[in-house]
């Protein structure tokens, strides 16, 4: 008897999956169920209590969390909080921008830009959740040519230089 193939690309996958380092990832598990409706995969705890490896679904996509673990060398080693900051905004589509927004805030969310009607067709904000990780928060509201956005983009920068 053969054994079925292993698809090299889990089910229930996508090609990228955001892997985030977080200080306190178990109560930054407790915070994505509440601000984004989360549901946890898999929790891996390590020694200490720290969590070795989290998987979660938002939507139809898996987010992975590790705790931060500076003593560790390699893969998990600091967050944004002791980074000071991140370069990386994680993008979410939603249903509703504005209720997920203040879902999110209700959470404990500082939110950095309230939802707004974006001239690329979506109505999208950015929250931080509590961990330092930036997440941008859009729904899509109407479809819009590659041309009529590089217009608006160009009247926005003109406008900017005035």
């Amino acid at each position: 008897m053969s054994t079925p193939a292993v698809k090299p690309i889990p089910e229930g996958m996508h090609t990228l999956t955001p892997h985030i380092i977080v200080a306190g990832a178990a109560e930054a598990i407790d915070f994505y169920k509440k601000a984004f409706n989360a549901v946890e995969q898999v929790r891996l705890p390590g020694p200490g209590g720290k969590i070795m490896h989290a998987s979660l679904k938002i939507g139809d996509s898996t987010l992975m969390l590790v705790d931060e673990m500076p003593d560790c060398g390699g893969g998990a080693s600091y967050g944004p909080k002791a980074l000071k900051g991140t370069p990386v905004v994680l993008h979410l589509y939603v249903n509703d921008a504005d209720a997920t927004i203040a879902q999110a805030a209700a959470a404990g969310a500082k939110v950095i830009m309230p939802a707004t009607d974006m001239f690329w067709g979506d109505r999208y904000g950015q929250v931080e959740d509590p961990f330092g990780h930036r997440w941008s928060v859009a729904t899509h509201t109407r479809d819009v040519t590659p041309d009529e956005i590089r217009s608006a983009m160009e009247q926005m920068a003109a406008q900017s230089r005035q």
